[in-house]
């Protein structure tokens, strides 16, 4: 299972998974006005309710997928499929939420307003939209910071108010790029089992870009390992280890074991 898995080129079926929707990109190449190819013929098949980590060098190009994935920027070649179809209807969940390093909340709005806003965008009638922000703060622990702004809130604090603020619209796909990074290893540790946590519970399918190959290996189902740009795909990964996963697994041998082939893939990637 450690082989690439290309794209086939047959129309996608319907396929709801467990909430989440199937991604598929195909050729997908991205260059920049000053002549870097940051991605070359880059195929991938994401299964809908699957979690999926990208790791791989600095500036490899995980970033500028992610974008590429959420509609943020168009690949110069290449498709990307999504099935169901992400169309944007009254009623219906949110198709795509974005989670970046930086939390980015507004400091003059309260942690309950900086969650609903995704829905107050869209028209949600103020009571539904807090009624649905205090659920998701209440699922990620935060139930009792609804009324405290940004400032007076920790880092680890921070990030779960974005991850809230992501969750609300219960979206199909959740992007993350590498939103634990800042953060210290014992609240970035408690953060991986909220978030695989959250994804079990509401079955959405997940991208998440990091540097860390142990937290990669934690949280997700399969990992693809990205050589040095223009990024091609060193490692698809389908990881040996429990579907249950708590703090003990970080030191037990089979982890050790996965971790090994991820880093000889890396160091593979950043000399080829």
């Amino acid at each position: 299972m450690t082989a690439h898995r290309p794209a086939s080129s047959t129309p996608l079926a319907p396929d709801e998974g467990r909430g989440g929707v199937h991604v598929r990109l195909e050729g997908l190449r991205r260059g920049f006005a000053n002549g870097a190819r940051v991605l070359e013929d880059l195929s991938l098949d994401i299964a809908a309710g699957s979690f999926v980590a990208l790791v791989g060098p600095s500036g490899c190009g995980k970033s500028t997928l992610l974008r590429l994935v959420a509609g943020l920027d168009a690949p110069d070649a290449g498709t990307l499929s999504f099935s169901p179809p992400l169309a944007r209807s009254p009623g219906a969940r949110g198709p795509i939420a974005y989670v970046f390093q930086d939390a980015h909340l507004l400091p003059w709005r309260t942690v309950l307003d900086n969650v609903a806003l995704p829905l107050e965008l869209v028209g949600v009638a103020a009571p539904a939209r807090h009624e649905a922000a205090r659920a998701v703060l209440g699922e990620v622990g935060l139930g009792e910071a609804l009324t405290r702004f940004p400032a007076q809130l920790s880092g680890g604090m921070r990030m779960r108010v974005s991850l809230a603020r992501a969750l609300v619209t219960r979206p199909r796909l959740l992007l993350l790029d590498e939103p634990f990074a800042a953060l210290d290893e014992l609240t970035r540790n408690r953060l991986d089992d909220q978030l695989r946590a959250l994804w079990k519970e509401l079955g959405m399918t997940v991208l998440f870009v990091t540097h860390s190959l142990a937290e990669a290996a934690y949280l997700a189902e399969r990992v693809v390992v990205l050589s040095r740009g223009p990024a091609r795909v060193m490692l698809d990964h389908t990881l040996e280890l429990p579907a249950e996963r708590g703090p003990a697994l970080r030191a037990e041998p089979g982890f050790a074991h996965e971790l090994g082939r991820l880093q000889r893939a890396l160091e593979r990637g950043d000399t080829e």
